[in-house]
């Protein structure tokens, strides 16, 4: 079978001429002849940019200062284009070129990277070359990549037309194969990136061998052999989280740094830079690695090919959906996904990779990879196997990404066998013990995250007020919760809040008095620690009424676990921005006290000492002395309000809607003109969302100083009931250093406030001017 293939293969990137090459091998290997369709588009391997500002001129000047390093780059890509690539005689160049000319290939392969992704061409629209659009012989599809989460609208059935032409696809991606399953309703397979088609060896064989043949070769001054190994570092862009991975490794190993140049900046102060290496130059850095440091997929690749041990970082984005993500894809199925920095189950700086597992899985990967690709080529059916799950595997809970630290399934578990344990992040997730687990499904059956919630109607909206002043005075916003407390109280009931222990630990009580319901009011900005409060309720609401106030993940865990709505049970969700770590709240109590010489003995997160809309974060001394300043002038308040250290599920939550699973829902009335209620402002006004006909009963009976609104000014004033926060750029960066240094050095870095001038800038700066900025910083 003759096959011409059309893939990005000519610009000097690394990562595209090797999976160029290794995608001819793997068809070579199936006994077929496979050839480069040399189309050439918008690739430009230039030394010197085309004036575009000062970052070209920038990127030139540093050109001339290595110009000799980066000729030789640019030779060794075309040198390794030459020996490993067998590319067309004729170069085409446009669409019309390729569908008029008598092209020799049986099927035509499109074949891997961003070869489907719109926005990489100039014209921001799929190009259909790489669609095979241009020839009527079949189509097949080896592992390429949308790169974009969504289709855009008004492409969808252009796609739909290519892909009809297909009569084998691929993807490599879980994305893309998302994408192409709501385009055609095809099940098509995930793949491996050509590059791991080929064998450890078969790499070896095609990399350099004059690294450290002689001394000093790139420049590096590296000892021949050099004696403890070096760490490669391999950046696209900046390091981010990696950085503080780095430098942690490299003071304790004391091996030399040596950085493959992806990026121009120094990645570490001690790095010793390459810039005249080329693909074959690259396969021999990383063989001889002893560590690698990396934020680019096929630095992953190679590294896990070569059995380097690594540490890999991926964008915010990926970071909150990894099934856009080709490092997540890779490093889940080989079980290494724990090398990714910057989320809470990041292996330890120094635990060993268990590479045998990993080979195990890459090999079977591989074998199903080329199982499609040999029916592709062939022409036959290609049936996935689907993977069995063996009878003592885990019971499913929601990942790591979704959990909300809800407790249900360890609360529900009869045998158990789950207990909450912090990660690296300072949040709990389920731990099951697996020689206690009977494998009863139930923790599964209960998890909020793995099943639909009903849609409810829509609440009704008010602005309402505790008519004591005193206790309104005591809250965050309006006191609303203290009456409807009170209510349940004197109903002969019982309720359960989040409150401050003496060591300013945030955990769920029971209140059984109107004296003990200060300890509930106000907010709390930590996750707090339910431990058995589920299990408790579901004893006492045998014998009295129960209200349970708490974020709306942890009301619907409730729910899932009782299995139902008791009568006697009433809830009140809170607006919630996210919660904070309680890891990182408890390391900041940890550093105010040390550096004050004193124990903290109250904390008020938002104290209405100056009014509402200026609330301070007050701090109180078991020597009754005092500090308080607004919130988001604090070191905590501003880390808080950018959302740095949220839970990583929050920034993808599943609450931030109106369908809301508490009978209340309770949070601050913000957006009042000065018009609206101008009497009651200052003293703070509470946001009341009545959710359900248990709610509405209730609600008349409280008494409460009230006034509707449209449900429309509740959630303009009020975000998060229509959409959850994204992550900052900086939140795995934050986390990585958080796991490796002490707190001190992590808080001045990511939690100080800025410089009186930087204060000032961002007021008078409007956001086009700071886009433009941050763009030109990067």
């Amino acid at each position: 079978m003759n096959t011409g293939l059309v893939t990005f293969y000519h610009i000097h990137h690394y990562g595209a001429a090797l999976q160029a090459a290794a995608t001819e091998r793997a068809v070579e290997s199936l006994g077929h002849t496979c050839e480069i369709i040399d189309y050439f588009v918008n690739q430009d391997n230039a030394l010197f940019r085309r004036p575009t500002g000062l970052g070209s001129t920038a990127a030139d000047v540093h050109t001339a200062l290595h110009y000799q390093a980066l000729r030789s780059r640019y030779e060794r890509f075309e040198q390794f284009s030459q020996e490993h690539l067998r590319i067309s005689s004729h170069r085409f160049g446009s669409f019309a070129e390729l569908r008029d000319a008598a092209l020799p290939y049986d099927v035509i392969l499109s074949g891997s990277d961003q070869i489907w992704n719109p926005q990489i061409f100039p014209d921001g629209r799929f190009d259909p070359v790489f669609f095979g659009a241009f020839s009527d012989r079949r189509h097949i599809a080896y592992a390429p990549s949308f790169g974009i989460p969504h289709i855009p609208t008004d492409m969808e059935e252009e796609l739909r037309g290519y892909l009809a032409r297909f009569s084998h696809l691929s993807v490599r991606e879980r994305q893309g194969q998302k994408i192409v399953a709501g385009i055609t309703g095809q099940d098509v397979p995930v793949v491996l990136d050509p590059t791991l088609l080929l064998s450890a060896q078969q790499w070896a064989a095609a990399a350099s061998d004059h690294l450290f043949t002689t001394r000093g070769t790139f420049g590096l001054q590296l000892p021949v052999p050099v004696p403890n190994g070096y760490i490669l570092c391999y950046c696209i862009n900046k390091p981010g989280a990696l950085e503080p991975y780095l430098q942690e490794f490299a003071r304790r190993s004391a091996m030399p740094i040596v950085q493959l140049c992806g990026i121009r900046q120094k990645v570490h102060p001690k790095a010793r830079c390459v810039l005249d290496a080329g693909p074959a130059e690259f396969l021999e850095l990383f063989q001889n690695a002893a560590f690698v440091f990396t934020n680019s997929f096929h630095g992953t690749v190679f590294a896990a090919q070569f059995h380097v041990p690594f540490f890999t970082a991926v964008s915010p984005a990926e970071l909150t959906d990894p099934e856009s993500s080709r490092t997540f894809s890779l490093l889940s199925r080989l079980g290494l996904a724990d090398r990714i920095v910057g989320q809470g189950n990041t292996a330890d700086l120094e635990a060993p990779v268990d590479w045998k597992q990993a080979e195990v899985r890459l090999s079977e990967a591989r074998a199903a990879s080329l199982d499609y690709l040999r029916a592709a080529l062939e022409g036959t059916p290609y049936i996935q196997k689907t993977a069995e799950i063996a009878p003592d595997a885990p019971p499913r809970l929601a990942d790591h990404g979704h959990c909300t630290g809800c407790t249900a399934c360890a609360s529900g578990c009869p045998a158990d066998a789950i207990s909450m344990k912090r990660d690296r992040e300072g949040f709990s997730y389920p731990a099951i013990d697996l020689d206690r687990c009977i494998r009863c499904g139930h923790c599964t059956a209960i998890c909020p995250l793995l099943r639909e919630r009903e849609p409810s109607p829509l609440p009704a909206a008010f602005a309402a007020w505790n008519r004591n002043d005193l206790v309104r005075k005591d809250s965050t916003s309006g006191g609303v919760f203290t009456t409807l407390a009170e209510y349940i109280l004197e109903s002969g009931g019982v309720v359960y809040g989040a409150a401050m222990d003496s060591r300013q630990h945030l955990r769920h009580i029971a209140c059984f008095c109107k004296e003990d319901l200060w300890r509930l009011r106000g907010a709390k900005y930590a996750q707090s620690d339910l431990g058995k409060t589920f299990r408790e309720i579901r004893e006492a609401l045998k014998k009295r009424p129960v209200l349970f106030s708490g974020t709306p993940c942890q009301v619907d865990g409730l729910y899932r676990f009782l299995g139902g709505k008791p009568e006697n049970l009433t809830t009140c969700d809170l607006v919630c921005h996210g919660v904070p770590s309680p890891g990182v709240w408890e390391a900041m109590v940890h550093s105010i006290e040390s550096r004050k010489g004193k124990h903290l003995q109250t904390v008020r997160f938002r104290n209405k000492v100056t009014g509402w809309k200026d609330s301070h974060f007050t701090l109180v001394y078991d020597d009754g002395t005092v500090d308080s300043a607004p919130l988001f002038a604090t070191e905590f308040g501003r880390a808080f309000g950018r959302a740095l250290f949220l839970r990583p599920c929050c920034h993808q939550c599943a609450y931030t809607n109106l369908n809301r699973p508490g009978d209340f829902t309770l949070g601050d009335f913000w957006g009042l003109r000065p018009d609206e209620l101008a009497e009651q402002q200052t003293q703070g006004i509470s946001l009341l969302l009545v959710n359900t006909a248990r709610g509405s009963y209730l609600f008349d009976q409280l008494k409460l100083d009230r006034q509707a609104f449209p449900i429309e000014r509740a959630v303009a004033g009020n975000p998060r009931l229509a959409f959850p926060l994204a992550p900052p750029p900086d939140r795995a960066a934050f986390f990585a250093a958080y796991a490796v240094e002490p707190f001190d050095q992590v808080r001045k870095r990511y939690c100080s406030v800025p410089p009186l001038p930087v204060r000032l800038a961002g007021r008078v700066l409007s956001p086009e001017v700071k886009a433009k900025i941050r763009q030109k910083l990067q």
